[in-house]
């Protein structure tokens, strides 16, 4: 029974383009309505046409990515669904920018699948290992920041000018609130703010 070879294009926003991805499978000639485009974002696998192809891919056909975060937003995710194509659906993978992930059998029939599974578990731990470097990294620098004094969020609105005597004509009520957030262009929960901390 001959494999029927599939291809997978994921791109993140329906404005992006998958030209690229289009491109790199165009050699292996796939017919339309065995090509699966999702044009959103990889949080979540409720893709249709994801789903689609998995409905239809039978063990032993081949499926055909350009790179391997095209099957997920992160590795854990990523590898799942190797291995739900793998071992699940017992389909294989080509990741055409990686030829070490490629499942297809070389010489017997645990080769290909065990070398681009070592191939994934390695690039995971890669992944993983480098997230909690970037957290430590961040960390670190975060509390270097503070030991030097400086203070993260937003930078505070200055006082507008003026704002004292505002204030006081709000006071006297010698014009209304809306007046006074119109003059000093602020929002109200910053006038009531500022009011008290000043204790005007």
């Amino acid at each position: 029974m001959s494999e029927t070879v599939f291809g997978y294009i994921r791109v993140s926003s329906k404005d992006q383009n998958e030209a690229r991805q289009l491109a790199s499978l165009k050699e292996y000639h796939i017919p339309p309505n065995q090509l699966f485009i999702d044009k959103q974002s990889g949080k979540d696998f409720n893709r249709p046409a994801y789903r689609r192809l998995m409905r239809r891919i039978k063990p032993g056909d081949l499926l055909l990515v350009k790179s391997i975060d095209r099957l997920g937003r992160n590795y854990d995710e990523i590898l799942e669904q190797w291995r739900i194509l793998t071992k699940e659906k017992r389909a294989n993978v080509l990741v055409l920018d990686m030829p070490l992930l490629d499942t297809r059998t070389r010489g017997n029939d645990l080769t290909g699948v065990f070398i681009a599974d070592l191939v994934l578990q390695i690039l995971s731990y890669v992944a993983q290992t480098e997230r909690e470097n970037i957290r430590q990294r961040q960390a670190e620098g975060i509390a270097e920041a503070k030991r030097r004094g400086v203070r993260f969020g937003r930078a505070e609105k200055p006082i507008p000018e003026g704002f004292a005597d505002i204030v006081k004509k709000w006071r006297k009520k010698e014009i209304t609130c809306e007046e006074a957030l119109e003059e000093l262009d602020i929002s109200r929960s910053y006038f009531f703010k500022k009011v008290k901390q000043l204790q005007l």
